[in-house]
Protein backbone atom coordinates (compact mmCIF):
# COMPACT_ATOMS: atom_id res chain seq x y z
CA UNK A 1 0.00 0.00 0.00
CA UNK A 2 2.63 2.44 0.57
CA UNK A 3 4.33 2.04 -2.91
CA UNK A 4 1.00 3.12 -3.93
CA UNK A 5 0.94 5.97 -1.77
CA UNK A 6 1.45 8.46 -4.19
CA UNK A 7 -1.80 7.74 -6.21
CA UNK A 8 -3.83 8.34 -3.34
CA UNK A 9 -5.89 11.55 -3.53
CA UNK A 10 -8.41 11.70 -0.84
CA UNK A 11 -7.22 12.94 2.91
CA UNK A 12 -9.42 10.31 4.32
CA UNK A 13 -7.45 7.59 2.57
CA UNK A 14 -4.49 9.34 3.18
CA UNK A 15 -5.08 9.22 7.03
CA UNK A 16 -6.30 5.56 6.95
CA UNK A 17 -3.07 5.01 5.67
CA UNK A 18 -0.95 7.01 8.09
CA UNK A 19 -2.76 4.64 10.45
CA UNK A 20 -1.81 1.66 9.40
CA UNK A 21 1.50 2.51 9.37
CA UNK A 22 1.41 3.59 12.85
CA UNK A 23 0.09 0.36 13.90
CA UNK A 24 2.51 -1.16 11.61
CA UNK A 25 5.46 0.81 13.56
CA UNK A 26 4.27 0.42 16.92
CA UNK A 27 4.01 -3.16 16.15
CA UNK A 28 7.49 -3.57 14.69
CA UNK A 29 9.08 -1.82 17.91
CA UNK A 30 7.12 -4.37 20.07
CA UNK A 31 9.57 -6.47 17.62
CA UNK A 32 12.68 -4.55 18.42
CA UNK A 33 12.63 -4.34 14.45
CA UNK A 34 12.95 -0.74 14.88
CA UNK A 35 14.97 -0.13 11.65
CA UNK A 36 11.66 -1.05 9.65
CA UNK A 37 9.36 0.73 12.61
CA UNK A 38 10.83 3.81 11.36
CA UNK A 39 10.55 3.37 8.02
CA UNK A 40 6.65 2.76 8.61
CA UNK A 41 6.28 5.53 11.04
CA UNK A 42 8.22 8.02 8.80
CA UNK A 43 5.90 7.32 6.15
CA UNK A 44 2.76 8.12 8.08
CA UNK A 45 4.20 11.46 8.84
CA UNK A 46 4.66 11.93 5.24
CA UNK A 47 0.87 11.18 4.86
CA UNK A 48 -0.21 13.92 7.03
CA UNK A 49 -1.58 17.31 6.14
CA UNK A 50 -0.19 20.23 7.52
CA UNK A 51 -2.98 21.38 9.59
CA UNK A 52 -3.08 17.43 11.01
CA UNK A 53 -1.96 19.00 14.36
CA UNK A 54 -5.73 20.46 14.40
CA UNK A 55 -7.55 17.94 12.09
CA UNK A 56 -5.90 14.94 14.00
CA UNK A 57 -4.13 15.77 17.30
CA UNK A 58 -4.03 12.24 18.33
CA UNK A 59 -2.84 10.30 15.13
CA UNK A 60 -0.06 13.02 14.57
CA UNK A 61 0.98 13.38 18.35
CA UNK A 62 1.04 9.43 18.43
CA UNK A 63 3.16 9.28 15.41
CA UNK A 64 5.69 11.72 16.54
CA UNK A 65 5.88 9.65 19.95
CA UNK A 66 6.51 6.39 18.20
CA UNK A 67 8.86 7.50 15.66
CA UNK A 68 11.36 9.73 18.24
CA UNK A 69 11.20 6.11 19.69
CA UNK A 70 12.43 4.27 16.79
CA UNK A 71 15.07 7.04 15.94
CA UNK A 72 16.75 6.86 19.66
CA UNK A 73 17.34 2.89 19.36
CA UNK A 74 18.60 3.37 16.09
CA UNK A 75 20.96 5.67 17.36
CA UNK A 76 19.52 8.36 14.29
CA UNK A 77 20.10 11.39 16.74
CA UNK A 78 20.02 13.85 13.97
CA UNK A 79 16.90 12.80 12.44
CA UNK A 80 15.59 13.08 16.13
CA UNK A 81 17.07 16.91 16.84
CA UNK A 82 15.32 17.50 13.51
CA UNK A 83 11.94 15.62 14.01
CA UNK A 84 11.55 17.43 18.26
CA UNK A 85 10.56 21.05 17.16
CA UNK A 86 7.24 20.35 15.82
CA UNK A 87 5.77 18.10 18.35
CA UNK A 88 6.55 20.78 20.52
CA UNK A 89 5.28 23.38 19.50
CA UNK A 90 2.26 21.86 18.73
CA UNK A 91 1.44 19.59 21.94
CA UNK A 92 -1.70 21.20 23.53
CA UNK A 93 -0.24 20.82 27.22
CA UNK A 94 2.79 20.26 28.75
CA UNK A 95 2.02 16.45 29.37
CA UNK A 96 1.97 15.41 25.77
CA UNK A 97 5.14 16.51 25.41
CA UNK A 98 6.76 13.96 28.14
CA UNK A 99 7.13 11.53 25.48
CA UNK A 100 9.23 13.54 23.18
CA UNK A 101 11.17 14.72 25.94
CA UNK A 102 12.03 11.38 27.14
CA UNK A 103 13.49 10.53 23.94
CA UNK A 104 15.63 13.24 23.21
CA UNK A 105 17.36 13.39 26.61
CA UNK A 106 18.01 9.91 25.62
CA UNK A 107 19.68 10.88 22.70
CA UNK A 108 21.41 13.62 24.46
CA UNK A 109 23.01 11.17 27.26
CA UNK A 110 24.16 8.87 24.19
CA UNK A 111 25.78 11.74 22.55
CA UNK A 112 27.79 13.11 25.50
CA UNK A 113 25.69 16.68 25.82
CA UNK A 114 25.47 16.43 29.57
CA UNK A 115 25.10 20.02 31.05
CA UNK A 116 22.46 20.79 28.09
CA UNK A 117 20.70 17.46 28.80
CA UNK A 118 20.68 17.87 32.63
CA UNK A 119 19.79 21.37 32.83
CA UNK A 120 17.02 20.30 30.44
CA UNK A 121 15.81 17.37 33.14
CA UNK A 122 15.98 20.14 35.76
CA UNK A 123 14.19 22.08 34.42
CA UNK A 124 11.14 19.11 33.30
CA UNK A 125 11.43 18.18 37.10
CA UNK A 126 11.00 21.66 38.14
CA UNK A 127 7.10 21.30 35.84
CA UNK A 128 6.51 18.28 37.42
CA UNK A 129 6.63 19.71 41.12
CA UNK A 130 10.37 18.26 41.73
CA UNK A 131 13.15 20.93 43.05
CA UNK A 132 15.95 19.55 42.25
CA UNK A 133 19.20 21.61 43.88
CA UNK A 134 21.86 22.49 41.13
CA UNK A 135 24.31 23.36 43.98
CA UNK A 136 25.12 20.79 46.34
CA UNK A 137 26.13 22.60 49.44
CA UNK A 138 27.06 20.06 53.19
CA UNK A 139 23.79 21.17 54.23
CA UNK A 140 21.46 20.21 51.50
CA UNK A 141 23.33 16.77 51.46
CA UNK A 142 23.03 16.27 54.95
CA UNK A 143 19.02 17.51 54.76
CA UNK A 144 18.50 14.95 51.56
CA UNK A 145 20.23 12.08 53.79
CA UNK A 146 17.96 12.91 57.08
CA UNK A 147 15.24 13.16 54.75
CA UNK A 148 15.44 9.68 53.02
CA UNK A 149 16.11 7.77 55.83
CA UNK A 150 13.79 9.21 57.98
CA UNK A 151 11.05 8.15 54.60
CA UNK A 152 12.42 4.37 55.05
CA UNK A 153 12.50 4.42 59.00
CA UNK A 154 11.07 1.33 60.36
CA UNK A 155 10.14 -0.17 56.93
CA UNK A 156 11.75 -3.93 56.29
CA UNK A 157 12.04 -5.51 53.40
CA UNK A 158 8.43 -7.08 53.59
CA UNK A 159 7.54 -3.56 53.95
CA UNK A 160 9.16 -2.32 50.32
CA UNK A 161 7.74 -4.96 48.60
CA UNK A 162 4.02 -4.51 49.61
CA UNK A 163 3.86 -0.44 49.22
CA UNK A 164 0.68 0.24 46.82
CA UNK A 165 1.16 1.12 42.71
CA UNK A 166 2.31 4.06 41.69
CA UNK A 167 -0.92 5.89 39.80
CA UNK A 168 -0.29 9.97 40.17
CA UNK A 169 0.78 10.40 36.39
CA UNK A 170 3.03 13.31 37.18
CA UNK A 171 5.34 11.20 39.39
CA UNK A 172 5.25 8.71 37.27
CA UNK A 173 6.89 11.34 34.89
CA UNK A 174 9.12 12.80 37.52
CA UNK A 175 10.44 8.75 37.98
CA UNK A 176 10.85 8.86 34.20
CA UNK A 177 13.06 12.05 34.17
CA UNK A 178 15.09 11.07 37.27
CA UNK A 179 16.13 8.33 36.02
CA UNK A 180 17.79 10.09 33.27
CA UNK A 181 19.10 12.30 35.74
CA UNK A 182 20.60 9.56 37.09
CA UNK A 183 23.04 8.63 34.53
CA UNK A 184 23.41 12.10 33.94
CA UNK A 185 24.38 13.18 37.25
CA UNK A 186 27.04 9.75 37.41
CA UNK A 187 29.00 11.11 34.81
CA UNK A 188 28.90 14.81 34.51
CA UNK A 189 28.10 15.72 38.26
CA UNK A 190 28.76 12.63 40.90
CA UNK A 191 28.13 15.18 43.91
CA UNK A 192 24.08 15.39 42.61
CA UNK A 193 23.85 11.69 42.48
CA UNK A 194 22.46 10.61 45.62
CA UNK A 195 20.53 13.44 46.06
CA UNK A 196 18.22 11.93 43.04
CA UNK A 197 18.63 8.51 44.00
CA UNK A 198 16.91 9.71 47.61
CA UNK A 199 14.10 11.56 45.68
CA UNK A 200 13.33 8.57 43.42
CA UNK A 201 13.15 6.42 46.66
CA UNK A 202 10.98 9.08 48.84
CA UNK A 203 8.87 9.34 45.57
CA UNK A 204 8.24 5.77 46.02
CA UNK A 205 7.64 5.37 49.33
CA UNK A 206 5.04 8.35 49.68
CA UNK A 207 3.29 7.70 46.14
CA UNK A 208 3.32 3.74 45.59
CA UNK A 209 5.86 1.93 43.40
CA UNK A 210 6.48 1.74 39.26
CA UNK A 211 8.96 -0.26 37.25
CA UNK A 212 11.52 2.90 38.38
CA UNK A 213 11.00 1.96 41.60
CA UNK A 214 13.05 -1.09 41.22
CA UNK A 215 15.77 0.82 40.23
CA UNK A 216 16.01 3.31 42.90
CA UNK A 217 16.07 1.36 45.56
CA UNK A 218 18.94 -0.45 43.70
CA UNK A 219 20.96 2.92 43.33
CA UNK A 220 20.17 3.42 47.01
CA UNK A 221 21.58 -0.02 47.61
CA UNK A 222 24.48 1.28 45.52
CA UNK A 223 25.31 4.73 47.95
CA UNK A 224 24.57 2.48 51.14
CA UNK A 225 27.88 0.42 50.43
CA UNK A 226 29.95 3.57 48.95
CA UNK A 227 32.46 5.61 50.87
CA UNK A 228 31.90 6.99 53.54
CA UNK A 229 28.88 4.50 54.87
CA UNK A 230 30.34 1.11 53.50
CA UNK A 231 26.58 -0.39 55.02
CA UNK A 232 27.51 -3.52 53.06
CA UNK A 233 24.75 -5.75 54.38
CA UNK A 234 22.12 -3.02 54.40
CA UNK A 235 23.10 -2.36 50.42
CA UNK A 236 23.13 -6.12 49.45
CA UNK A 237 19.12 -6.14 51.19
CA UNK A 238 18.03 -3.35 49.14
CA UNK A 239 19.66 -4.99 46.30
CA UNK A 240 17.58 -8.26 46.90
CA UNK A 241 14.43 -5.74 46.96
CA UNK A 242 15.40 -4.03 43.86
CA UNK A 243 15.31 -7.72 42.33
CA UNK A 244 11.67 -8.49 44.16
CA UNK A 245 10.09 -5.82 43.51
CA UNK A 246 10.96 -6.06 39.28
CA UNK A 247 9.74 -9.72 39.23
CA UNK A 248 6.87 -8.71 41.32
CA UNK A 249 5.87 -6.26 38.75
CA UNK A 250 7.01 -8.31 35.76
CA UNK A 251 8.95 -5.43 35.21
CA UNK A 252 11.79 -7.02 32.40
CA UNK A 253 12.20 -4.19 30.73
CA UNK A 254 14.17 -2.88 33.46
CA UNK A 255 16.84 -5.79 33.87
CA UNK A 256 19.39 -3.68 32.03
CA UNK A 257 19.47 -0.82 34.29
CA UNK A 258 18.34 -3.00 37.34
CA UNK A 259 21.65 -5.08 36.81
CA UNK A 260 24.07 -2.55 36.10
CA UNK A 261 23.41 -1.70 39.76
CA UNK A 262 23.05 -4.47 41.40
CA UNK A 263 25.40 -6.91 39.76
CA UNK A 264 27.99 -3.97 39.13
CA UNK A 265 28.21 -2.13 42.16
CA UNK A 266 26.67 -3.91 45.19
CA UNK A 267 26.75 -7.73 45.13
CA UNK A 268 30.51 -7.55 44.36
CA UNK A 269 30.41 -6.67 48.03
CA UNK A 270 29.07 -10.15 48.81
CA UNK A 271 29.41 -13.01 46.21
CA UNK A 272 32.13 -13.62 43.66
CA UNK A 273 33.10 -11.15 40.90
CA UNK A 274 32.99 -13.97 38.62
CA UNK A 275 29.23 -14.67 39.34
CA UNK A 276 28.44 -11.38 38.29
CA UNK A 277 29.88 -10.95 35.00
CA UNK A 278 27.40 -13.53 33.85
CA UNK A 279 24.54 -11.27 34.59
CA UNK A 280 25.77 -8.60 32.66
CA UNK A 281 25.68 -10.32 29.18
CA UNK A 282 22.08 -11.52 29.92
CA UNK A 283 21.33 -7.59 30.56
CA UNK A 284 23.22 -6.48 27.75
CA UNK A 285 20.99 -8.50 25.35
CA UNK A 286 17.00 -7.97 27.29
CA UNK A 287 18.13 -4.10 26.39
CA UNK A 288 19.02 -4.85 22.78
CA UNK A 289 15.81 -6.42 22.68
CA UNK A 290 13.56 -4.06 24.73
CA UNK A 291 15.16 -1.00 23.02
CA UNK A 292 17.30 0.32 26.18
CA UNK A 293 20.58 0.84 24.19
CA UNK A 294 21.97 2.86 27.02
CA UNK A 295 21.99 0.27 29.29
CA UNK A 296 23.02 -2.72 27.20
CA UNK A 297 25.69 -1.29 26.24
CA UNK A 298 26.21 -0.05 29.64
CA UNK A 299 26.14 -3.56 31.04
CA UNK A 300 28.67 -4.57 27.80
CA UNK A 301 30.97 -1.92 29.60
CA UNK A 302 30.97 -3.41 33.18
CA UNK A 303 31.65 -6.82 31.74
CA UNK A 304 34.65 -5.75 30.02
CA UNK A 305 35.77 -3.57 33.30
CA UNK A 306 34.80 -6.42 35.72
CA UNK A 307 36.82 -9.16 33.74
CA UNK A 308 39.69 -6.80 33.18
CA UNK A 309 40.25 -5.12 37.12
CA UNK A 310 38.33 -7.91 38.91
CA UNK A 311 38.52 -11.44 37.09
CA UNK A 312 41.35 -11.47 35.33
CA UNK A 313 39.76 -13.26 32.22
CA UNK A 314 42.21 -14.26 29.01
CA UNK A 315 42.85 -10.87 27.15
CA UNK A 316 42.83 -12.87 24.08
CA UNK A 317 39.43 -14.05 24.13
CA UNK A 318 38.16 -10.71 25.88
CA UNK A 319 39.76 -8.72 23.02
CA UNK A 320 37.87 -10.10 20.42
CA UNK A 321 34.46 -9.72 22.81
CA UNK A 322 35.34 -6.23 23.52
CA UNK A 323 35.64 -5.37 19.28
CA UNK A 324 32.01 -7.30 18.93
CA UNK A 325 30.90 -4.92 21.75
CA UNK A 326 32.07 -2.12 20.26
CA UNK A 327 30.55 -2.54 17.14
CA UNK A 328 26.73 -2.73 18.98
CA UNK A 329 27.98 0.43 21.14
CA UNK A 330 28.60 2.13 17.35
CA UNK A 331 25.61 0.97 15.94
CA UNK A 332 23.62 2.45 18.20
CA UNK A 333 25.55 5.87 18.36
CA UNK A 334 26.09 5.37 22.42
CA UNK A 335 29.34 7.89 21.88
CA UNK A 336 29.94 8.53 25.60
CA UNK A 337 29.73 4.55 26.13
CA UNK A 338 31.78 3.69 23.04
CA UNK A 339 34.82 5.93 24.69
CA UNK A 340 34.10 3.78 28.10
CA UNK A 341 34.59 1.06 26.35
CA UNK A 342 37.71 2.24 24.25
CA UNK A 343 39.45 3.02 27.24
CA UNK A 344 39.07 -0.46 28.43
CA UNK A 345 40.12 -1.80 24.86
CA UNK A 346 43.50 0.18 25.09
CA UNK A 347 44.23 -1.39 28.61
CA UNK A 348 43.43 -4.68 27.03
CA UNK A 349 46.06 -4.01 24.55
CA UNK A 350 48.97 -2.51 26.09
CA UNK A 351 48.64 -5.58 28.51
CA UNK A 352 48.54 -7.97 25.74
CA UNK A 353 51.88 -5.84 24.49
CA UNK A 354 50.07 -4.50 21.18
CA UNK A 355 51.21 -0.72 20.21
CA UNK A 356 47.71 0.11 18.59
CA UNK A 357 44.91 2.82 18.98
CA UNK A 358 42.43 1.47 20.31
CA UNK A 359 39.95 4.41 20.04
CA UNK A 360 40.41 4.34 15.80
CA UNK A 361 37.73 1.85 15.86
CA UNK A 362 35.63 4.36 16.66
CA UNK A 363 37.16 7.68 15.39
CA UNK A 364 40.66 7.83 13.10
CA UNK A 365 41.76 11.23 14.93
CA UNK A 366 40.83 10.35 18.49
CA UNK A 367 43.66 8.73 21.14
CA UNK A 368 43.53 8.36 24.53
CA UNK A 369 45.46 11.62 25.20
CA UNK A 370 42.85 13.48 23.14
CA UNK A 371 39.56 11.66 24.47
CA UNK A 372 41.13 12.88 28.06
CA UNK A 373 41.80 16.28 27.13
CA UNK A 374 38.17 16.43 25.66
CA UNK A 375 36.70 14.94 28.43
CA UNK A 376 38.32 17.39 30.83
CA UNK A 377 37.59 20.37 29.08
CA UNK A 378 34.03 19.30 29.37
CA UNK A 379 33.76 17.99 33.14
CA UNK A 380 33.23 14.27 32.26
CA UNK A 381 34.20 13.74 35.13
CA UNK A 382 33.80 9.89 34.76
CA UNK A 383 35.95 9.53 31.43
CA UNK A 384 38.61 11.71 33.30
CA UNK A 385 38.59 9.08 36.38
CA UNK A 386 38.55 5.78 34.28
CA UNK A 387 41.52 7.06 31.99
CA UNK A 388 43.41 7.97 35.24
CA UNK A 389 42.62 4.72 36.75
CA UNK A 390 43.51 2.93 33.16
CA UNK A 391 47.18 4.07 33.17
CA UNK A 392 47.63 4.32 36.53
CA UNK A 393 47.15 0.30 36.25
CA UNK A 394 49.28 -0.18 33.45
CA UNK A 395 52.25 1.98 34.78
CA UNK A 396 51.75 -0.20 37.89
CA UNK A 397 51.81 -3.54 36.21
CA UNK A 398 54.68 -2.45 33.95
CA UNK A 399 56.65 -1.40 36.95
CA UNK A 400 56.74 2.12 35.95
CA UNK A 401 56.49 3.29 39.24
CA UNK A 402 56.69 6.87 39.09
CA UNK A 403 54.21 7.37 36.17
CA UNK A 404 51.98 5.51 39.14
CA UNK A 405 52.69 7.81 41.80
CA UNK A 406 51.83 10.55 39.21
CA UNK A 407 48.71 8.71 38.58
CA UNK A 408 47.64 8.10 41.63
CA UNK A 409 47.77 11.94 42.89
CA UNK A 410 45.61 12.91 39.10
CA UNK A 411 43.59 10.58 40.30
CA UNK A 412 42.32 12.08 43.12
CA UNK A 413 40.76 15.33 41.61
CA UNK A 414 38.57 13.08 39.52
CA UNK A 415 36.55 12.21 43.01
CA UNK A 416 33.74 9.84 43.04
CA UNK A 417 31.00 11.11 45.36
CA UNK A 418 28.37 9.30 42.91
CA UNK A 419 26.09 6.22 44.60
CA UNK A 420 28.41 3.24 44.12
CA UNK A 421 31.43 2.06 42.60
CA UNK A 422 32.95 -0.21 39.53
CA UNK A 423 35.33 -2.97 40.32
CA UNK A 424 37.98 -0.44 38.49
CA UNK A 425 37.42 2.32 41.46
CA UNK A 426 37.68 -0.64 43.94
CA UNK A 427 40.57 -2.09 42.46
CA UNK A 428 42.13 1.09 42.20
CA UNK A 429 42.66 1.83 45.70
CA UNK A 430 44.34 -1.96 46.14
CA UNK A 431 46.63 0.02 43.80
CA UNK A 432 47.13 3.29 45.36
CA UNK A 433 48.30 1.12 48.40
CA UNK A 434 50.86 -0.77 46.42
CA UNK A 435 52.70 2.07 45.09
CA UNK A 436 52.52 3.67 48.60
CA UNK A 437 54.38 1.26 50.19
CA UNK A 438 56.86 0.86 47.32
CA UNK A 439 57.58 4.56 47.47
CA UNK A 440 57.56 4.41 51.28
CA UNK A 441 60.63 1.85 51.07
CA UNK A 442 62.43 4.35 49.00
CA UNK A 443 62.28 6.26 52.67
CA UNK A 444 62.67 9.56 50.51
CA UNK A 445 61.65 13.07 52.17
CA UNK A 446 57.49 11.86 51.70
CA UNK A 447 58.13 8.94 52.96
CA UNK A 448 55.50 9.51 55.94
CA UNK A 449 53.11 10.84 53.36
CA UNK A 450 53.29 7.36 51.49
CA UNK A 451 53.16 5.14 54.67
CA UNK A 452 49.92 6.80 56.03
CA UNK A 453 48.71 5.90 52.72
CA UNK A 454 49.82 2.54 52.91
CA UNK A 455 48.17 1.93 56.21
CA UNK A 456 44.96 3.70 55.70
CA UNK A 457 44.58 1.46 52.58
CA UNK A 458 45.23 -1.91 54.52
CA UNK A 459 42.72 -0.91 57.07
CA UNK A 460 39.54 -0.43 54.52
CA UNK A 461 40.52 -3.81 52.72
CA UNK A 462 40.75 -5.18 56.05
CA UNK A 463 36.94 -4.02 56.04
CA UNK A 464 36.23 -5.47 52.91
CA UNK A 465 37.76 -8.83 53.43
CA UNK A 466 35.55 -9.12 55.97
CA UNK A 467 32.87 -8.57 54.04
CA UNK A 468 33.99 -10.75 51.03
CA UNK A 469 37.22 -13.26 51.38
CA UNK A 470 36.81 -14.26 47.97
CA UNK A 471 36.80 -11.04 46.40
CA UNK A 472 39.53 -9.11 48.55
CA UNK A 473 41.74 -11.40 50.65
CA UNK A 474 44.63 -11.82 48.58
CA UNK A 475 45.19 -8.63 47.79
CA UNK A 476 44.69 -7.51 51.66
CA UNK A 477 47.43 -10.26 52.25
CA UNK A 478 49.53 -9.42 48.92
CA UNK A 479 49.04 -5.33 51.03
CA UNK A 480 50.20 -6.91 54.40
CA UNK A 481 53.08 -8.67 52.81
CA UNK A 482 54.67 -5.33 51.03
CA UNK A 483 53.89 -3.76 54.46
CA UNK A 484 55.95 -6.41 56.19
CA UNK A 485 58.78 -5.57 53.82
CA UNK A 486 58.64 -2.06 54.52
CA UNK A 487 58.90 -2.92 58.21
CA UNK A 488 61.52 -5.33 57.77
CA UNK A 489 59.59 -8.63 59.16
CA UNK A 490 60.71 -11.09 57.43
CA UNK A 491 59.08 -13.93 58.65
CA UNK A 492 55.10 -11.74 58.13
CA UNK A 493 56.40 -10.98 54.79
CA UNK A 494 57.23 -14.05 53.46
CA UNK A 495 53.66 -16.12 55.12
CA UNK A 496 51.42 -12.96 53.73
CA UNK A 497 53.04 -13.58 50.16
CA UNK A 498 52.24 -17.01 50.34
CA UNK A 499 48.69 -16.69 51.57
CA UNK A 500 48.14 -13.94 48.99
CA UNK A 501 49.25 -16.56 46.35
CA UNK A 502 47.30 -19.31 47.58
CA UNK A 503 43.99 -17.06 47.67
CA UNK A 504 44.58 -15.52 44.44
CA UNK A 505 44.87 -19.03 43.16
CA UNK A 506 42.22 -20.91 44.99
CA UNK A 507 39.54 -18.08 43.83
CA UNK A 508 40.51 -18.51 39.78
CA UNK A 509 42.36 -14.20 40.11
CA UNK A 510 44.90 -15.60 37.52
CA UNK A 511 46.24 -12.33 37.24
CA UNK A 512 46.72 -11.40 40.76
CA UNK A 513 48.53 -14.89 41.51
CA UNK A 514 51.15 -13.88 38.81
CA UNK A 515 51.15 -10.01 40.47
CA UNK A 516 51.72 -11.86 43.89
CA UNK A 517 54.19 -14.52 42.34
CA UNK A 518 56.01 -11.30 41.21
CA UNK A 519 56.21 -8.99 44.33
CA UNK A 520 57.00 -12.15 46.54
CA UNK A 521 60.03 -12.68 43.71
CA UNK A 522 61.31 -8.93 44.26
CA UNK A 523 61.24 -9.37 47.98
CA UNK A 524 63.25 -12.66 48.04
CA UNK A 525 66.00 -10.99 45.37
CA UNK A 526 65.74 -7.94 48.01
CA UNK A 527 66.70 -10.50 50.70
CA UNK A 528 69.65 -12.27 48.13
CA UNK A 529 67.59 -15.59 48.19
CA UNK A 530 68.22 -16.12 44.52
CA UNK A 531 67.07 -19.20 43.94
CA UNK A 532 63.90 -18.55 45.10
CA UNK A 533 63.47 -15.47 43.81
CA UNK A 534 63.85 -16.74 40.69
CA UNK A 535 61.32 -19.22 41.60
CA UNK A 536 58.76 -17.20 41.54
CA UNK A 537 59.52 -15.08 38.93
CA UNK A 538 59.23 -18.10 36.62
CA UNK A 539 55.81 -18.96 38.45
CA UNK A 540 54.76 -14.93 37.81
CA UNK A 541 55.24 -15.55 34.20
CA UNK A 542 53.26 -18.81 33.52
CA UNK A 543 50.45 -16.69 35.32
CA UNK A 544 50.96 -14.09 32.89
CA UNK A 545 51.11 -16.21 30.05
CA UNK A 546 47.81 -17.64 31.25
CA UNK A 547 46.23 -14.12 31.29
CA UNK A 548 47.13 -13.59 27.77
CA UNK A 549 49.48 -10.27 29.15
CA UNK A 550 52.38 -10.94 26.64
CA UNK A 551 53.54 -7.33 27.71
CA UNK A 552 54.05 -8.34 31.68
CA UNK A 553 55.67 -11.58 30.65
CA UNK A 554 58.62 -9.85 28.36
CA UNK A 555 58.81 -7.80 31.60
CA UNK A 556 59.68 -10.77 34.06
CA UNK A 557 61.79 -12.73 31.22
CA UNK A 558 63.88 -9.50 31.88
CA UNK A 559 64.12 -9.77 35.37
CA UNK A 560 64.91 -14.13 34.74
CA UNK A 561 67.67 -13.59 31.78
CA UNK A 562 69.43 -11.11 34.83
CA UNK A 563 68.38 -13.29 37.59
CA UNK A 564 69.46 -16.77 35.63
CA UNK A 565 73.31 -16.38 36.29
CA UNK A 566 73.44 -15.26 39.62
CA UNK A 567 71.35 -18.20 40.87
CA UNK A 568 73.02 -21.42 42.46
CA UNK A 569 71.78 -24.67 40.32
CA UNK A 570 71.05 -27.46 42.97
Amino acid sequence: MNRGSRLLESSDQKIELARLNLRAGEKAILSSAFHSASKYLQKGLSLLAIDSWETHYTLTLQLYDAISEALFVTGDFVKLSDLIEEPLRHARCFEDKLNIYNNYVRSLIASGNYEECLDMCISILLQLGEIIPTEVTEDIYANEVAEVKKSLEGKNREDLLCLPTMLDASKLAAMQFLNHALTLSFVFKPILNPIVVFRMVEISIQHGVCNLSAFAFACYGGWLVSFPTYDFDGGYTMGLVANDLMKMLNATEIIPRLYSMVYGFINIWKEPFQACLGKHVEAADVGESTGDMEFSTTNLMLYVNMAIYGCGIDLRNLEKDIQVYMRRAIRCNQIMLIKNMSILYQLTLDLMGFNHNAFSLYHPGMSEETCFADAHQHNHIAICRLICVKRKYVAFWMGSMDTAAKMCKLHKKYCNASSGRLVSIINSSFVDGMIALYFARKHGDDEEEWTALGESTIQTWSRWAECSSWNFVNKLNLLEAEYAFLKKEDGTAIAKYDASIKAARDHKFNHEEGLAEEKAATYLLHMSRHNEALAHFKNAKKCYEKWGAAALVERVETAISVLSPLCVCP
